[in-house]
C-alpha cells in the first residue's frame, strides 16, 4: 500500500481501503459492502456520513473555517451552548481541543494547579492516551515502556478496588482519573457502588475527580454519559471521538470553580474550538438528541447483547460478554486476529481490544437486521475457527 511508504509502521493495518460510508455501512474501493462494528474506533458514533452533520460542515464551509478562540464566533457559541445542555451537573465550563489525549493533558493541568497538589491515581487497564501526560495515567507497559521516564507521582490501583484506591489517595493526590467502562483494556464495567465510593473519597481528600468518557460517553452505552449508570458526576470530564461526528475534536468539561484557577496563557490550542468542528459537533448532538440515537443504543445494546450470548451457549470458545449499550466486549479463550481477518472476508468490520478480546463499537444508527446479520457472520465464523482448532 502507497500508505506504508510514507507513514511508517506505526498502525496496526488490515487490508482495506475504505473510499465512503453511509449510516452503520462502508464500502471498499472495489465497491464491497461492510457493516462497521468498528466505528473508526467509535469516532463514528452518530454514522458515517450523518445528515445533520454533513450538512452543518457544508453550511460552514461557506461562512468562514478557521476562527481562532481569541476572537468569537457564532457557531462555537451555538455548539457550547448545546453541550453544555446535555452535560453532567456542575460541568458549566469548557475547554475545547483536538482529541482525546489533549483532553486528558488539559484535566492534568487544571487538576493540579487548581488543587496545588501534584500526586495522581489511575487504574490498572486505564487508557487516556499517547502523549506524556495522558501516557503517564494509561496502565499497559508496552505503551509506557520505551518512554520512560514519564510524569511523576503517579500510581495505579485496581479497577473496582475501593479499598485499594483508599490506601493510594493521600493529602498529596491532585486527582483519581478514571474510565467508567474501560475500552483499551477489554470492555470492563465498573462495579456497582464503585464511582460513589470513589466519588466520596476525592471528596474527603480534596481531591479532583476525572473521569475519561472519551469512549463511553455521549449515548455509546445507551445513557447520554456511561457515569449515569450509576448517578455519579465527576468535577472534570474528558471528551472526544464522537463529539463532532467524525470531526476532530476533544472537550475538556470543568466545573466553573476549576477552570477559573486557569490563568489567561497558561492553556490554550490553535485549532480548538474551530468553527467547522463546532458545526459539526452542533449535528452530531442534534442527532444525538433529536433523533433518538442513545435510546436507539440501549435498545440495539440489549438485542446484540442478547444474540452474543446465546452465541457463548453455542460456542465454547467465547469465554464471557461484557459491556453497555453498544459498547460491547467479546472475550474468547484464542487470539482474535483470524476473527478479524474472517470478518474482513465476510463482510464484516471488527475491532480488537488486546489480543484476545473483539470490541464491538458500532454506530448508534445501527439497525436491528444488521446486528441480526452481524450475529449470523460471527457465528459462521466462529463454527469456522472452532473447526480449524477442533474445539
Amino acid at each position: 500500500m502507497t500508505e506504508d511508504q510514507f507513514m511508517g509502521n506505526i498502525y496496526q493495518r488490515f487490508p482495506v481501503t475504505i473510499e465512503r460510508g453511509l449510516g452503520s455501512h462502508v464500502w471498499d474501493t472495489s465497491g464491497k459492502e461492510y457493516i462497521d462494528c468498528m466505528g473508526g474506533y467509535g469516532v463514528a458514533l452518530v454514522g458515517h456520513c450523518n445528515p445533520r452533520v454533513v450538512k452543518a460542515i457544508k453550511d460552514q464551509v461557506d461562512k468562514i473555517i478557521t476562527v481562532h478562540s481569541s476572537l468569537y464566533n457564532k457557531t462555537r457559541e451555538e455548539f457550547l451552548e448545546k453541550l453544555i445542555k446535555i452535560s453532567p451537573p456542575g460541568l458549566g465550563h469548557v475547554y475545547l481541543n483536538n482529541s482525546g489525549t489533549e483532553a486528558v493533558e488539559a484535566a492534568i493541568k487544571f487538576a493540579r494547579k487548581f488543587t496545588g497538589k501534584k500526586g495522581m491515581v489511575a487504574m490498572n487497564g486505564s487508557y487516556h492516551g499517547k502523549s506524556f501526560g495522558s501516557l503517564s495515567l494509561t496502565f499497559n507497559p508496552k505503551y509506557r515502556k520505551a518512554f520512560e521516564p514519564l510524569l511523576s507521582n503517579v500510581s495505579f490501583t485496581p479497577f473496582g478496588d475501593i479499598e485499594a484506591l483508599k490506601s493510594a489517595v493521600n493529602s498529596d493526590t491532585a486527582l483519581v482519573i478514571l474510565e467508567p467502562i474501560q475500552g483499551e483494556s477489554g470492555i470492563h464495567v465498573a462495579p456497582d457502588g464503585f464511582l460513589q465510593e470513589v466519588r466520596k473519597i476525592c471528596n474527603e481528600n480534596g481531591t479532583v475527580l476525572v473521569f475519561d468518557e472519551i469512549q463511553a460517553g455521549l449515548g455509546r452505552t445507551g445513557k447520554m454519559w456511561a457515569s449515569q449508570h450509576w448517578d455519579t458526576a465527576p468535577d472534570i470530564m474528558c471528551l472526544a471521538k464522537g463529539i463532532a461526528g467524525g470531526v476532530p475534536m476533544g472537550a475538556t468539561l470543568v466545573k466553573p470553580e476549576i477552570l477559573a484557577c486557569i490563568g489567561k496563557g497558561e492553556q490554550s490550542s490553535t485549532f480548538g474550538g474551530n468553527p467547522l468542528s463546532c458545526a459539526a459537533g452542533i449535528g452530531a448532538i442534534q442527532a444525538l438528541t433529536e433523533d433518538g440515537l442513545v435510546d436507539n443504543a440501549a435498545k440495539m445494546g440489549k438485542i446484540f447483547r442478547e444474540g452474543l450470548e446465546r452465541l457463548k451457549e453455542k460456542h465454547k470458545i467465547i469465554r464471557e460478554i461484557r459491556g453497555k449499550g453498544l459498547m460491547i466486549g467479546v472475550e474468547l479463550k484464542f487470539e482474535v486476529k483470524d476473527i478479524l481477518f474472517d470478518g474482513i472476508a465476510n463482510n464484516l468490520l471488527l475491532l480488537y481490544s488486546g489480543k484476545n478480546i473483539l470490541r464491538l463499537l458500532p454506530p448508534l444508527v445501527i439497525s436491528e437486521s444488521d446486528i441480526n446479520k452481524t450475529l449470523e457472520t460471527l457465528d459462521l465464523i466462529l463454527t469456522k475457527e472452532e473447526q480449524r482448532r477442533n474445539v
